[in-house]
């Protein structure tokens, strides 16, 4: 007869461990999206396809899709830039600064929604100025980039601020030495060095920015047709009792995520083959 020894104490608790982590992501994680993707089918094919005939959701598609656009560009270039200043200059109320990047990942969206309606909604401080110059922030496009882009500017400066300080400066004092110019070594030696890490900013912000919701509904109003995005389109449709509606473009962001997902994961494994 086969004998079977014991588990081991640590081998059992390890397993233990690798369960309970397990169960925890797939009930956070895996069963809403698993929900959401269920239900959007549930009802068939036919109220699926019907919502993209909607102006009101198709619209909300594509003003989400154009403010991440904008997010991952302006971010793509501010991002790098601040990293640079951070990691790179030593000035008087650097440290301060280091931390106040942190701050929309501390603040709550709808506090920061509520921030910018103070400043460019009605009886806002800057509001004799915009009017003086015919622009208008709240309640309007630009808004919504503004919200959008505060609420996603840690990601890639984070991400190249931490490539920079693990590369440190040899390669760039070297290329210095050698007579380059400040705009040759950022183009043939940080840029490179820094490519992985910026992706995967970029890829960080894109996913942020596609699941916004408090802070552009708040400074945006979520007007149809107007500044509703995909998320506040979701909201509205719910409290209209649309689900159908709500449930297809959840589908939709739950897919670009999903792609958001994967790039992440290709860059991963890129990264780790130059290693």
């Amino acid at each position: 007869m086969r004998s079977y020894s014991p588990v081991p104490p640590r081998a059992a608790g390890q397993r233990l461990l690798v369960g309970v982590v397990v169960l925890y992501l797939g009930f956070v994680l895996l069963l809403p999206l698993s929900a959401i993707v269920a239900q959007a089918f549930q009802a068939g094919l036919g109220p699926l396809l019907r919502t993209f005939d909607d102006p009101a959701a198709n619209h909300g598609l594509r003003l989400s899709f154009v403010l991440a656009g904008i997010a991952m560009f302006a971010n793509g270039l501010l991002g790098v830039a601040g990293a640079l200043v951070l990691t790179r200059h030593r000035f008087l109320g650097r440290r301060v600064l280091d931390a106040l990047v942190d701050l929309p990942l501390a603040v709550s969206p709808v506090m920061i929604g509520l921030a910018f309606l103070l400043l460019f909604g009605r009886s806002g401080w800057l509001e004799p100025a915009l009017d003086a110059a015919g622009w208008k922030v709240a309640f309007a496009f630009p808004g919504l980039v503004v919200a959008t882009l505060f609420v996603t500017f840690p990601f890639t400066l984070r991400e190249v601020a931490y490539v920079l300080e693990e590369l440190g400066t040899d390669e760039e004092e070297a290329a210095a030495t050698l007579g380059a110019s400040p705009w040759q070594t950022f183009l043939r030696v940080t840029l490179p060095n820094i490519r992985f890490g910026l992706g995967y900013g970029v890829i960080l912000t894109t996913a942020r920015s596609l699941g916004e919701f408090g802070a552009v509904l708040v400074v945006g109003g979520a007007i149809s047709g107007h500044t509703q995005t995909a998320t506040t389109f979701i909201y509205n449709a719910l409290e209209e009792r649309e689900e159908a509606s709500a449930y297809s473009i959840a589908l939709v962001l739950a897919l670009a995520s999903v792609v958001v997902l994967a790039a992440l994961e290709w860059l991963k494994r890129r990264r780790r083959k130059e290693l």
